[in-house]
């Protein structure tokens, strides 16, 4: 796999420390063949890695066949974790995780976006959770936010959802908690977790797609995030889909998300009488599993058009794979039936065979998502990080001094 600059972000180096602190030691064929890359990178970047102390030669393996044995890599120090935040309009969610991206401890703490004291409450949120932990030296903070962000290191944010008009949320959380912070259009984060932990770990080019409140896409490409101009690159909710439709939260009219969107099936399952007004999702999802056939028509007139709009992506983007999460995928069985055909149907022959995989939706992965941009952000090779990148590596390396 080529590396590309257009992410700007080494997640391979980053998917050999999670590998090393996760399974334990490995040689260099090993790290390869995990990657999927050639021997010669990864020498390459092992080289790298132990120049920097990060990781180090440890004894010959033995081999049954009898031969040449194979050097093991061991990861210098498994004490370094990062903060991982997801903000959406009423909630936000934590995790701390270790250098091998596994979960140590989450929470999850009510947050209202329209807040004029929004920024204030998120601070004291995240401060909160810092000080409930061990004491355990922190790389930095990784926020994921539903909207666009000018660079990963500046962290200026415009979100339609949370009607955040360019604030400065990175620089107010390195100001109030010392730490190095990196933010980032939450499933361009999600994308890095999949990279790094996920079903990705084998694919190069592959998008994820979340459903839920909104419609998204991550992009990868030749292993790399595609980021665009600013950061918004996978908008597909935005996509128009239908002339003079419903008004979207953007402000323009037929987008995909006025149609798919969650308050999009709420609105039609109030005006077609499956629910009474003021009903959530939940309710919308539970009479389709009880039957009601205008409940399930909503579904399949939503999954219809979400795979009709994702087959032109496919077809413009050519992944090796889609995969589909968020909080919609809890009614992804009401949705599937009209999805595959009208993906299928909508494809040029030769892309009628990407692997589409659906993955329970669990909160924390979000939170994962943005925790992995900080386990990334240290070999930051372009500098999209800025100044955020460098201390993060200089926390890194200095954690290294200190065995687990």
């Amino acid at each position: 796999m080529a590396l590309t600059s257009t992410s700007r972000t080494d997640v391979n180096r980053t998917a050999i420390l999670a590998h090393l602190g996760g399974q334990g030691p490995a040689s260099r064929a090993d790290l390869a063949r995990m990657l999927g890359v050639s021997p010669a990178l990864v020498t390459q970047l092992t080289r790298d890695l132990l120049a920097e102390g990060l990781i180090e030669e440890l004894e010959h393996s033995t081999t049954q066949s009898g031969g040449r044995p194979a050097r093991m890599l061991g990861v210098v120090s498994r004490t370094a974790r990062a903060i991982g935040v997801k903000v959406v309009a009423d909630h936000v969610a934590f995790v701390e995780v270790g250098i091998d991206g596994e979960v140590l401890r989450s929470a999850t703490e009510p947050f209202d976006a329209l807040s004029p004291l929004a920024t204030s409450a998120l601070i004291e949120l995240a401060r909160g959770f810092i000080e409930a932990g061990d004491g355990a030296r922190l790389l930095g903070i990784g926020v994921g936010i539903p909207g666009t962000v000018d660079e990963q290191g500046i962290g200026v944010v415009d979100s339609t959802q949370l009607r955040w008009n360019q604030v400065p949320l990175g620089a107010s959380l390195r100001r109030a908690l010392d730490l190095p912070v990196v933010v980032e259009n939450n499933v361009n984060a999600l994308s890095v977790a999949e990279r790094l932990f996920g079903q990705g770990r084998s694919c190069t080019d592959f998008l994820v797609v979340t459903i839920g409140t909104g419609v998204g896409a991550g992009i990868v490409s030749g292993g790399s995030i595609l980021r665009g101009r600013a950061g918004g690159a996978g908008d597909v909710g935005h996509i128009p889909v239908g002339e003079d439709g419903p008004l979207c939260q953007c402000g323009n009219h037929g987008c995909l998300e006025a149609y798919v969107g969650e308050s999009a099936l709420i609105a039609s399952a109030v005006d077609r009488g499956v629910v009474a007004p003021g009903s959530g999702i939940g309710d919308v999802r539970a009479a389709a599993s009880a039957g009601d056939e205008r409940a399930k028509i909503i579904f399949a007139e939503a999954g219809r058009l979400l795979g009709r709009t994702l087959a032109g992506v496919v077809n413009v983007l050519d992944p090796e794979l889609v995969v589909v999460l968020g909080e919609g995928v809890e009614a992804w069985e009401h949705w599937s039936p009209s999805f595959e055909p009208a993906l299928r149907a909508a494809l040029v022959p030769g892309k009628r065979g990407v692997e589409v995989a659906v993955e329970t939706w669990q909160d924390d992965r979000w939170a994962q998502g943005a925790a992995a941009l900080v386990l990334a952000t240290p070999f930051d090779s372009d500098g999209v990080a800025g100044e955020q990148g460098r201390l993060m590596r200089e926390r890194l390396v200095s954690s290294a001094g200190v065995r687990s």
